[in-house]
């Protein structure tokens, strides 16, 4: 097995799965790529068992196809080292050694059968959709964040897709906080619902913000999914289990409405927490009239501090506190000039709305929890 590549298109793709290798694996040869070569075609796999990534790289130089694992952590810190500079592959068929060419440098690696290393599972029988790659990044990016860290309730760990003949709607909660991004220009022939997990969808995440628009092809069934992007193929499985009624929680009637410039009002909250409790992060909301009164304190540290900011408010003067750090988070994966934040009562759910949103087939919402203010 012998071929040549460009350094930096090696490490692109390499780097684009990467992600996807665990620290502690349970198989040792999961800490290797397995490069697969087909005539002209090259595979390079990275697999934890639960999500595996493929990229295919075409070649132009390419002698008697095979399979070899080649350990992952050498390789990339190797390949960092070399500008754009072809490097040739030969693989010893007898025992695996993988010898690089690189100029007048020659590495040799300990490489692993091929054949031993786990396949992707395959999809029997899968539903699919298309959707572009842009939609599909705003739509993990949006929503990913508030997806929850909480192994004892795995279901709220992932991101939950609903699909159907009106929209597609993405949902991820922690208790604490809510989002919910919608699509009404995407439809799926047959309903469905599934929940993906949050490694997987970082991996997407991070190649659909650096790659151009294209659209994704993605299969699904009751347990796995396959994405399809460019040169990209990654097969997933689903998390199992019932998602929580998030339709529930989100208050309907909500009187008191304020509209604030979102970049203001994240600043002045950006200061404020800093000195809030650095446990809580508690910032109380005071709004009457047309004024926003944004406080903290920290009663150990003797830290206060307070900002007034303008806004325009419809409902009875009110009195409530947020973690300011679910707010800032929810005000960074916004880009409008102005947002929405409607509340009932102090004990209940706020919810923050971008406004004038450029996209009219895109709907947001954004739901956080109050903390009880401390006198």
């Amino acid at each position: 097995m012998k071929f040549i590549i460009s350094s930096s298109l090696l490490l692109k793709q390499l780097q684009a799965i990467s992600g996807v290798l665990s620290t502690n694996n349970t198989l040792p040869i999961l800490d290797n790529f397995l490069f697969e070569l087909k005539e002209k075609e090259l595979n390079v796999t990275a697999s934890d068992l639960e999500t595996t990534m493929t990229a295919r790289v075409n070649l132009d130089m390419a002698e008697k196809g095979g399979s070899v694992a080649i350990p992952a952590k050498i390789l990339l810190d190797t390949l960092k080292t070399f500008s754009d500079v072809p490097v040739s592959f030969t693989v010893d068929a007898s025992n695996f050694s993988v010898l690089m060419t690189i100029g007048d440098g020659k590495y040799r690696l300990a490489g692993q059968n091929g054949d031993e290393y786990p396949r992707a599972v395959p999809i029997e029988d899968p539903s699919k959709i298309t959707i572009d790659s842009e939609i599909m990044g705003k739509a993990i990016s949006r929503t990913i964040f508030a997806a929850s860290n909480d192994d004892l309730r795995p279901v709220m760990s992932g991101v939950y897709c609903e699909l159907n003949s009106d929209n597609v709607t993405f949902v991820a909660t922690d208790a604490h906080k809510l989002v919910r991004y919608r699509r009404s220009d995407v439809k799926a022939e047959q309903e469905a619902a599934f929940i993906l997990p949050k490694k997987p969808l970082n991996q997407l995440k991070n190649i659909f913000l650096h790659e151009e628009e294209e659209p994704v092809s993605i299969e699904y069934s009751n347990t796995n999914a396959r994405f399809v992007y460019k040169n990209i193929t990654m097969t997933c499985r689903l998390i199992e289990g019932k998602y929580p009624n998030y339709m529930a929680v989100i208050p309907e009637v909500n009187p008191n409405q304020m509209t604030i410039d979102r970049v203001q009002f994240l600043n002045s909250i950006r200061r404020i927490s800093l000195f809030s409790n650095q446990s809580t992060y508690q910032v109380k909301f005071k709004i009457a009239g047309t004024e926003l009164n944004l406080s903290a304190e920290d009663v150990d540290y003797s830290n206060e501090a307070q900002e007034r900011l303008t806004c325009h408010y419809e409902g009875d003067d009110l009195e409530i506190g947020f973690n300011s750090k679910f707010v800032l988070e929810m005000l960074n994966n916004i880009n409008t000039e102005q947002v929405k934040f409607e509340m009932s009562e102090p004990n209940k759910a706020g919810l923050i709305i971008p406004v004038d949103n450029e996209t009219k087939s895109e709907d947001i919402l954004m739901l956080v929890m109050p903390v009880m203010l401390s006198n």
